[in-house]
C-alpha cells in the first residue's frame, strides 16, 4: 500500500530551500512506474491533535498550529519553515503513518510506504526542527502502542542525519527500540553509540564522512540487524531517508540505490519473522532527485517484493 497526498506537494518552505516540492515529485515518479502499478493508493488523512500529543508537548503542537501563516513564510527555526499549505501538509505526513499503522494491523496490507513531507524525525518533544515539523514515525510508533496494544515496536532510520527527535522521544520507552545509522559528524551532532536510552533500547552507530556500501552493510550486518533481530519486533517502522546515498548534496557517505534495497529486504525478512510480515516505511530526507527517485525505487521494489 501507498499513502499520499497532494497538500505534501504544497508544502512551501521557501525559494532555494532543499526540502522542495520537487523531492516528493521525483518520489511519485518512482512510484508511477509499471512494477507498482498493482499496488493500492490511499489518501493520507490528518493526524489528530490526541496523535500528535502522545508524542509532542502541548505547547508545540499549540505552536506549530498557531504559527501557520495565511500568505508567505514564517520560520520556526533557522533550517525550518511554513508556507499556508505546511501545516496540512504536516498534518497528513504523521496521519499517512498512523493509517498505514492501522492497515497492517487490521490485515488489510502487510507493507505500506508513506510517500509524504514533510520529513518528521529531526522534531522532539518539544521542538520543531531540521526541515521538520510534527515527528511522523513517532507520532505511528505511539499509536501502535496506544490504539493496537503492541509491546515491541522497532523504528528503523537509515538517513544520513541522526533521528535526533526520534531518539529523544522514546528515549524512556523500552516498548520502542531504535535504531540508527548516519554520517557523523554531522547535523544535528547527536548519535553516538553510547547513547543508549533509560532501558539502553536505543542503537547507534556513526559512519564517519565518506564511508561507503561495505562500511554501511557491515554497521547493519554486525550490530543493527542482530540488534533488531534480538528485539523481536512485532512491527518494524522504517524512516526512509536516502540521503546516504553518494550524490547528496548535503552529506558526504557513498551509498547506491541497491543498498537501500540490500537493507529493505533485509527488514522485510525480519519483519516477516517476528511482525507477521508487518512494516511501514516513511519518507525522511534525500536532497539529489535522481538519487531521491532511483533509491525510492529500489526501496519499494524491495519492500513489496512478493508482498
Amino acid at each position: 500500500m501507498i499513502l499520499t497526498h497532494p497538500a505534501c506537494l504544497a508544502h512551501d518552505p521557501g525559494p532555494g530551500h532543499p526540502e522542495c516540492r520537487e523531492r516528493l515529485e521525483a518520489v511519485l515518479t518512482a512510484l508511477a512506474h509499471d512494477a507498482f502499478a498493482g499496488i493500492p493508493r490511499v489518501a493520507a488523512p490528518q493526524a489528530s491533535v490526541e496523535q500528535l500529543m502522545r508524542v509532542h508537548d502541548r505547547a508545540l503542537v499549540e505552536s506549530i498550529f498557531g504559527a501557520a501563516p495565511e500568505r508567505g513564510h514564517i520560520r520556526v527555526d533557522p533550517d525550518t519553515a511554513m508556507s499556508p499549505a505546511s501545516l496540512d501538509a504536516a498534518l497528513r505526513a504523521a496521519g499517512a503513518a498512523c493509517a498505514a499503522v492501522d492497515e497492517v494491523m487490521a490485515g488489510r496490507t502487510r507493507r505500506a510506504f508513506c510517500a509524504v513531507r514533510p520529513p518528521g524525525h529531526h522534531a522532539t518533544r518539544g521542538q520543531a526542527m531540521g526541515f521538520c515539523l510534527f515527528n511522523s514515525i513517532a507520532v505511528a510508533a505511539a499509536h501502535a502502542i496506544a490504539a493496537h496494544g503492541l509491546l515491541r515496536v522497532a523504528v528503523v532510520d537509515f538517513d544520513v542525519h541522526h533521528g535526533n527527535g526520534t531518539q529523544d522521544i522514546f528515549w524512556d520507552e523500552p516498548r520502542v527500540m531504535f535504531a540508527s545509522s548516519h554520517q557523523s559528524p554531522l547535523y544535528p551532532g547527536s548519535g553516538s553509540p553510547g547513547e543508549r536510552g533509560t532501558s539502553r533500547n536505543i542503537h547507534n552507530v556513526p559512519l564517519a564522512p565518506g564511508s561507503d556500501s561495505l562500511d554501511f552493510h557491515a554497521v547493519w550486518e554486525e550490530t543493527l540487524l542482530p540488534a533488531v533481530d534480538r528485539f523481536e519486533p512485532e512491527l518494524i517502522l522504517v524512516s526512509a531517508g536516502f540521503d546516504a546515498h553518494r550524490l547528496d548534496p548535503l552529506a558526504n557517505l557513498n551509498l547506491e540505490a541497491d543498498d537501500y534495497a540490500w537493507l529493505t529486504s533485509e527488514l522485510v525478512a525480519l519483519a516477516r519473522r517476528h511482525a507477521r510480515g508487518r512494516i511501514v516505511s516513511v519518507l525522511e530526507g534525500g536532497y539529489s532527485l535522481t538519487a531521491l527517485r532511483e533509491s525510492t525505487g529500489a526501496h519499494c521494489a524491495a519492500l513489496f517484493a512478493a508482498a
